[in-house]
């Protein structure tokens, strides 16, 4: 049995089961630790259950039963778990199995409680619903990693002392709690896209979990038409997954690809639900990135790309969600629409921003255009400085590769 595999796909489920069945976030965590232990123990002596998600469960519930027999919370916690379904080791009924998949989603409402701040809510759902680490959740936001920790510890108390429920909202209040739940979508998305940290660029298990939530999203609220948008994002960029990689294992930018490995369904029903949500009149974030994400897919070359109107579209997004980042990316793209030096000069006034200062495209960024003016020895300075701030391991191997390609000995 691959236990890190279970734990990289199935953790979030897991817990968000465990979180649901238990009313608490660090027990349940604690529980599904210990549960683990147990496994591998007894697995491999008495043979892998049918259904390990469900053991698993079944034995961190029953343990932390345990638990609370010994603690005196247990007067407070016993009437809760009473009233919860027992478990089976046994494989789920179709019901049971129903709630195990829509656990995610509830774990997602109660995290985007109106009553935690903004970034609380999407940082709380990263960490327990994708098991992401506190320290790629901080990368994420640019904060340093003990304020993030922080953040969580006031979060999980905010909603055990606020008894925030555990369960999907109303329709009167769902679209009030949209906001909040369509960005933790999208950035359990992203770090699948383009994992933080890790060995693996892509975790296509988080890509698909965030997709399948997005549809289930659109199910409950097909009025708004920014689910769509955001679906149809997802789905755009999800369709170039096979081509980023090679057989070695190496990054292959988006210009280099083999587009004859991008998913033709996907990028088919990823630009209709773009043009569905724009022709309704709505030209939130997700729709504009969506519609930067169609330009790219639909052309047939990469010099077919129509930089010019994806400019366009960063200038919109820009008016309507600010952001250091987003501005890193409309500098490329002018670069792309040329000339170059307008993008990189751009690209040379962003890097004295604080909030961009660990943010390794940007040199990265930097490095690609002064590669293509043939500025070496200012490439090989800014490849080593994105080298640094790099976590991800195939991201590296990538920017090592350009170092070489310059005649720098690259950092692995």
């Amino acid at each position: 049995m691959d236990f890190e595999k279970l734990h990289r796909e199935q953790s979030g489920r897991i817990l968000a089961t465990l979180i649901r069945l238990l009313g608490d976030f660090d027990l349940a965590e604690e529980m599904l630790q210990e549960a683990y232990a147990v496994a591998l123990q007894t697995w491999p002596a008495q043979g892998i259950p049918t259904n390990p998600p469900a053991w698993l469960v079944s034995t961190a519930r029953h343990k932390a039963i345990d638990r609370l027999r010994r603690d005196e919370r247990f007067a407070s916690k016993q009437e809760e778990i009473a009233k919860t379904a027992e478990v089976s080791v046994s494989p789920f009924s179709e019901f049971e199995e129903d709630m195990f998949q829509d656990d995610p989603l509830r774990l997602i409402f109660t995290c985007c409680h109106p009553a935690l701040a903004l970034e609380s809510q999407v940082a709380l759902t990263l960490r327990t619903v994708c098991g992401i680490t506190t320290e790629e959740i901080s990368s994420a936001f640019l904060t340093p990693p003990a304020t993030m920790a922080q953040r969580l510890v006031r979060a999980k108390r905010k909603i055990r002392d606020a008894g925030i429920p555990y369960r999907i909202p109303s329709q009167e209040s769902l679209a009030s709690r949209l906001d909040a739940v369509l960005l933790v979508v999208y950035l359990i998305f992203n770090e699948g896209y383009l994992a933080s940290r890790g060995s693996a660029l892509i975790r296509s298990d988080l890509c698909a979990e965030a997709i399948r939530l997005a549809r289930v999203l659109c199910q409950l609220l097909p009025q708004y038409a920014e689910t769509q948008a955001l679906l149809g994002l997802m789905l755009l960029q999800d369709s170039r997954r096979d081509a980023r990689i090679n057989t070695a294992g190496d990054l292959i930018l988006l210009d280099e690809q083999d587009r004859r490995l991008w998913h033709g369904d996907q990028i088919q029903e990823g630009s209709q639900l773009t043009e569905q949500a724009l022709r309704r009149g709505y030209a939130g974030a997700y729709a504009l990135q969506a519609a930067i994400a169609a330009v790219h897919a639909n052309a047939k070359t990469a010099k077919e790309t129509d930089w010019g109107q994806i400019v366009g579209l960063y200038d919109l997004l820009l008016r309507h969600q600010p952001s250091p980042i987003i501005e890193v990316n409309r500098a490329i793209a002018m670069a792309m629409a040329g000339p170059i030096e307008k993008g990189l000069g751009l690209l040379d006034e962003l890097e004295s921003r604080e909030e961009l200062r660990e943010f390794y495209l940007l040199p990265a960024a930097r490095a690609d255009l002064l590669r293509r003016l043939s500025r070496k020895a200012e490439a090989v300075v800014a490849y080593r400085k994105a080298l640094s701030l790099c976590t991800n391991r195939i991201e590296r191997r990538f920017l090592s590769r350009r170092l070489t390609e310059l005649g720098a000995a690259g950092v692995r």
